[in-house]
């Protein structure tokens, strides 16, 4: 009887333990995020990906609509492509022109849609965008979006995080801004935009490894400690 309950006592344990795994790798990807975090100098150019998880295990993503701010609106939005997808480009007329190298704009991109592609469940897909020139005179920028499964389920990942307050359930993807760079007058040369956006955006993939492995290890050392216990509170009982 005891070791019959051993062998129980393990087996629960081993499932809390493995749970665990799964609960601390999964709250690091779970949201839709644009990337890189706090690396996008002010006043300059930058490439961001828009990373995009299939958080449903019984439907398939199939559009991502993000809307880029109107409080900000950026006067160079280009997309890459992404194969096996459609992207589309929507304008709108700026309430207030912006001046870019001496120039008057009058309107910006104000959305951009990806469409025709799928993501299963279990995998995730970046969308890029070269943007700028960024605003110098705000620390972060807001991008809300709209994930559509197969099922016609829409997730919307539009609440915007408050300092100092807990993250909102359906947070929208938030690009920190960093300090402008010296000497560059607040628009990189084409040569600098591209190393500019390449060294932040592997920075951020090295970041985002590094805090997976980290969740992973605490998540396997809580299942090897749960194990332990398990099998050293069962030796008592049979003892």
């Amino acid at each position: 009887m005891n070791a019959a309950r051993s062998r129980t006592r393990l087996a629960l344990v081993g499932s809390v333990a493995a749970g665990s795994v799964l609960l601390l790798s999964g709250t690091a990807f779970a949201h839709v995020t644009v990337q890189p975090e706090g690396a996008a100098a002010k006043g300059g150019y930058a490439v961001v990906d828009f990373k995009v998880p299939n958080e449903r295990d019984n439907a398939k993503t199939v559009k991502v609509e993000v809307n880029l701010p109107t409080d900000h609106p950026l006067a160079s939005v280009m997309p890459q492509p992404v194969p096996g997808w459609n992207v589309e480009v929507s304008k709108s007329k700026l309430d207030k022109p912006l001046t870019v190298h001496g120039k008057q704009i009058n309107e910006a991109v104000t959305k951009v849609t990806w469409s025709g592609g799928t993501i299963e469940a279990g995998q995730f897909q970046k969308f890029p965008l070269s943007i700028g020139s960024l605003p110098s005179d705000t620390d972060q920028l807001v991008f809300k979006a709209l994930q559509t499964y197969d099922n016609n389920e829409v997730v919307r990942w539009i609440q915007e995080p408050q300092q100092g307050a807990a993250e909102p359930a359906n947070p929208a993807p938030t690009l920190k801004l960093t300090a402008a760079v010296a000497g560059h007058g607040g628009a990189a040369p084409a040569a600098d935009k591209d190393a500019a956006a390449a060294t932040p955006e592997a920075s951020s993939s090295s970041d985002t490894d590094t805090t997976a492995r980290v969740l992973g290890a605490v998540g396997i050392a809580v299942g090897v400690a749960g194990v332990a216990f398990g099998v050293f509170a069962g030796r008592r009982r049979s003892a």
